[in-house]
């Protein structure tokens, strides 16, 4: 942690921003409306003294006056008119790596909410931090405005942490929750939210799990004090999600979530994103639209639940400025991401040795034999079947099938899901979704 001098509190702490989209944007406009509480709760007051972005004439409904422009945002780094880097151009690459990196190497702090950067990046950028000794917050990078790298960091530190997971993306959490309310179907529900603006024009980072990803490699290091590794996430997004789906979970006493899961196990450590079976009375079944919600679960703490919005201006402002109330105050830390995997986070566990249940939803020609044929294949795998449901007959039709199994391993009910696949009664791939209990 880094100690700020006495006469440094009693001075503004000069803060260059790259970036001013809507994050950057509303994090300018919190330092500004805000400006009394935060020099409280840092001790000396906090000001925007540069600013670069791509658009200088665009109007962004803040009033730049007295702030100094600058074209190329690395020019911040070395700028005598800038104490710390807020970065919040975004992207794993380019610019946004060059000026962290720079910004680190030569002893200044960083700020960032760029879970791309940090996913791809991270284990080298905090050895970078560590070894000049700068604080690098990323507080902003997973989550919003929910506190959790803090939390992990400060407030459980003496807990061996076991589980880390939750909802990480608000927009998949919106889709399946509007799905689930309106018994519409999948691509209906990403139109609206589109719409709305809580989806992307290409949604594909946000429903094909890939952001959750990010954040979850992220949360990982941090929990279980290993490198970031998004090689080591199996990823698995939510369009193949079905209104059918949504109604069988409901009546099977389960809501559809998309989360991301990291847990030790004896064999190291086992990250995961994808559709998740929740049951209905289970906390996170009731966090709904745009929230995002994680739970850590450690040796002495048990379980804590944090709750909130996950993006957007204000949450995810909320967060950097946190970070750099900490920089201000001298409570900043050089990144908790490390060089190498300790103790039995020594190697991470691939997707194929999980142990889960699962819900099989399966579209058959109605004839006979058929159930006897899916009962065989999962039985040469070792799977045992829970519960099975079919509503209706359509002699020589397509009906729905749904099973339910006890837990089994990973790879055994994906060999016996491609030999049901096979069967000449099945009209479209089996759908497989995890339950998680």
């Amino acid at each position: 942690m880094s100690e700020a001098p006495r006469d440094a509190m009693t001075t503004p702490l000069r803060i260059g921003i790259a970036g001013l989209g809507t994050v950057g944007a509303g994090t300018f406009r919190l330092l500004r409306d805000n400006a009394d509480l935060i020099e409280r709760a840092a001790g000396r007051p906090l000001r925007v003294t540069a600013i670069s972005a791509r658009d200088r004439g665009r109007d962004r409904g803040i009033d730049l006056a007295g702030c100094l422009w600058v074209d190329n945002p690395l020019d911040l780094v070395t700028h005598p008119a800038v104490d710390v880097v807020v970065e919040l151009v975004g992207g794993e690459d380019g610019v946004a790596r060059a000026l962290v990196e720079a910004a680190l190497g030569q002893g200044k702090p960083v700020v960032t909410a760029n879970k791309a950067l940090l996913a791809h990046h991270g284990t080298a950028i905090g050895r970078l931090s560590r070894a000049r000794r700068v604080p690098l917050g990323f507080e902003a990078a997973v989550a919003g405005g929910i506190p959790i790298i803090k939390a992990l960091r400060e407030g459980l530190a003496a807990n061996r942490v076991t589980r880390v997971y939750g909802i990480l993306n608000g927009t998949c959490n919106y889709v399946l929750s509007a799905m689930q309310q309106t018994q519409r179907d999948f691509g209906d529900i990403l139109a609206e939210a589109q719409q709305l603006g809580y989806a992307e024009a290409d949604p594909g980072l946000d429903i094909d799990g890939i952001d959750a990803a990010h954040k979850l490699a992220i949360l990982a290091g941090v929990a279980f004090g290993t490198p970031v590794d998004l090689k080591a996430v199996y990823v698995e997004g939510i369009r193949h999600i079905s209104a059918l789906d949504i109604a069988y979970a409901d009546e099977l006493g389960y809501r559809i979530k998309l989360l991301g899961l990291a847990r030790r196990t004896p064999q190291g450590i086992e990250q995961r994103v994808h559709p998740c079976m929740v049951p209905s009375s289970n906390p996170l079944a009731a966090v709904d639209g745009v929230f995002n919600a994680v739970v850590v679960e450690g040796d002495v703490v048990g379980r804590v639940v944090l709750q909130g919005r996950g993006a957007g201006a204000g949450p995810t402002a909320s967060a950097v400025v946190a970070d750099l109330i900490d920089i201000a105050s001298g409570r900043g830390h050089a990144a908790q991401l490390a060089d190498a995997p300790t103790g039995d986070a020594s190697r991470s566990v691939g997707m194929e040795h999980h142990l889960g249940g699962c819900y099989i939803r399966l579209m058959v020609q109605d004839q006979p034999g058929v159930i006897a044929d899916v009962a065989a294949a999962l039985r040469n795998e070792r799977i045992s079947m829970e519960a099975m449901l079919q509503r209706g007959r359509a002699p020589g039709g397509t009906v729905p099938v749904v099973l339910t199994t006890h837990p089994g391993e990973e790879q055994a009910m994906r060999r016996a899901l491609g030999e049901i696949a096979l069967l000449a009664a099945m009209t479209e791939p089996p759908r497989m979704i995890r339950i998680e209990t």
